[in-house]
């Protein structure tokens, strides 16, 4: 539930999104993302985290993160680590987790609703912490995915569980056709293990 003059914030962990999106099916357009949570509230900023690999030439994922800086999100980087892990694989890991919780909790008096596009666990002690301030708290993940992409204990803990498949028609687009580069630099690589 939203009140239209309530002050809003959205907190979107990129690679978590991604995989949620993905896993129905879709792409998020944040264009549609944007001015739908504009609708639903006076939106005071929108957050977007996720890692950067700065070694690579091209990172699959650094036309979207312009984008996004110049229409109207508060992006939030840091480089991501890569190693190989004990089979030979190339990993990336670049958890945004303590960044998000830290902007949120500086945020929280200066707002009425915030909304985290995250199904990660972790969260859940900062949701409690936010609602302890008087913060209402809404999650925008799924669990018409297999596995559910949302843990259980933040389902519980949020005021308001947003299911992301009943946006697909307000944000959503085709997905579009992965290119032959590996996926990497946030969002098409990173699963919660590697994190």
């Amino acid at each position: 539930m939203f009140y239209r003059d309530e002050r809003l914030a959205l907190f979107i962990d990129g690679s978590n999104l991604y995989a949620a999106a993905k896993s129905l099916g879709f792409d998020v357009d944040y264009k549609l993302l944007r001015a739908e949570f504009m609708r639903r509230g006076k939106m005071l900023r929108a957050f977007y985290y996720t890692a950067l690999l700065e070694n690579d030439e091209y990172s699959p994922i650094r036309p979207l993160v312009d984008w996004l800086h110049y229409n109207g999100f508060t992006m939030v980087t840091k480089p991501a680590k890569e190693f190989t892990d004990s089979m030979g694989r190339r990993k990336i890991k670049g958890n945004m987790d303590i960044e998000l919780a830290v902007d949120a909790m500086e945020l929280a008096p200066h707002v009425d609703h915030i909304v985290i596009f995250s199904g990660d666990g972790d969260f859940r002690p900062l949701i409690e912490a936010l609602q302890r301030k008087g913060v209402r708290v809404s999650v925008v993940s799924t669990i018409r995915s297999q596995p559910p992409m949302i843990a259980d204990e933040l389902r519980r803990q949020c005021d308001n569980f947003i299911e992301l498949d009943e946006l697909r028609d307000v944000i959503g687009r085709p997905p579009r056709e992965p290119r032959e580069a590996p996926a990497v630099g946030g969002e098409p690589a990173m699963s919660d293990e590697e994190e």
